[in-house]
């Protein structure tokens, strides 16, 4: 007797500045998933949520494969559970607390996980620019609170520099984090399982010739970065990363998988900057590329992530 197929709505598209990664992710994700396994349908969240609804007795699976607002932030997990309809990775709470990098940050502060110092400013708040300067000390990162692939962050060098910088987040985001600059690598470390995750092989980024910083450029331009899978650093850092990655994912309530970004900086101290819920999702993505030194391969990655998410709806019954 054939085996029936999963049904699965690919959810791609969405309406925040990510929208052709989103995209780009999800053509992947479709062709790597087996045919005679899973029947794929796409939706796009920027006009399909009220065909996505009428579909929802048909469906068996949600795939997410949204970034940014509108979609890792718990906004279509919140809809997803209405619907009854299972989903990879974080629910409604995890998803946006770890959408807001301010309030990850404290959380991150009250798990006693290194972060660097920062204020965030509103506009009308009243905030001296100066007065941030006296206290952080420059160069200073600027970026919104909430938004992904370090859209509207840039890097202030003077007081004019980070009013320019203010202005540009908050083009994404009315609340916009100063944050102190921390010199040094950038390491990413991806967790995967949900009661007791693992710890995959940590991936150092180096942007390439002409990115002061891993920029939405970098990110997405090929060739504009190289990354190193493992990252070539001592066992001690990276046992020490891995458990830092470990420790955020549990203080933001995640499950299924994630990705904390982090700064290793010239005197050898890991500085958490953010944790992400829907990593990048092509084959060469920073996730999937640690997963496959794991040993699964992209196929057998997403697969795992489908089986994590279905474990989890059950044992919540």
């Amino acid at each position: 007797m054939q085996q029936q197929k999963m049904r699965i709505a690919l959810l791609a598209g969405g309406t925040s500045g990510e929208r052709e990664v989103s995209l780009n992710g999800a053509a992947e994700v479709e062709r790597a998933l087996d045919p005679g396994r899973f029947q794929v349908r796409r939706y796009d969240p920027a006009c399909d949520l009220a065909k996505l609804v009428g579909d929802a007795g048909e469906i068996d699976f949600a795939f997410i494969l949204l970034h940014g607002l509108n979609g890792e932030d718990g906004t279509v997990q919140g809809m997803l559970d209405l619907l009854g309809i299972p989903y990879q990775g974080s629910g409604v709470l995890g998803s946006a607390v770890a959408m807001d990098k301010y309030l990850s940050k404290e959380l991150y502060r009250l798990h006693g996980l290194p972060v660097a110092d920062c204020v965030v400013t509103r506009p009308g708040g009243g905030d001296s620019l100066q007065g941030i300067v006296d206290r952080l000390g420059l160069p200073l990162i600027v970026k919104p609170v909430r938004e992904g692939s370090s859209l509207g962050l840039t890097i202030a060098g003077t007081v004019e520099e980070l009013r320019t910088g203010i202005e540009t987040a908050q083009k994404h985001d009315r609340q916009v984090m100063v944050e102190q600059y921390i010199k040094g690598r950038e390491i990413t470390a991806a967790v995967l399982g949900n009661d007791n995750p693992t710890a995959l092989p940590l991936i150092e980024i180096i942007p390439g010739d002409g990115f002061t910083f891993f920029d939405y450029k970098a990110k997405y331009q090929p060739g504009a970065s190289r990354e190193i899978c493992p990252a070539p650093l001592s066992p001690e850092l990276t046992a020490q990363a891995q458990r830092y990655a470990l420790a955020a994912h549990a203080a933001l309530r995640l499950r299924g998988y994630s990705r904390t970004d982090m700064i290793l900086d010239e005197s050898g101290r890991f500085f958490l900057l953010e944790t992400n819920t829907i990593p990048g999702m092509t084959a060469t993505s920073l996730m999937p590329q640690a997963a496959a030194k794991h040993g699964l391969d992209f196929p057998q990655f997403l697969e795992r992530l489908i089986e994590l998410a279905v474990e989890d709806r059950q044992a919540q019954g």
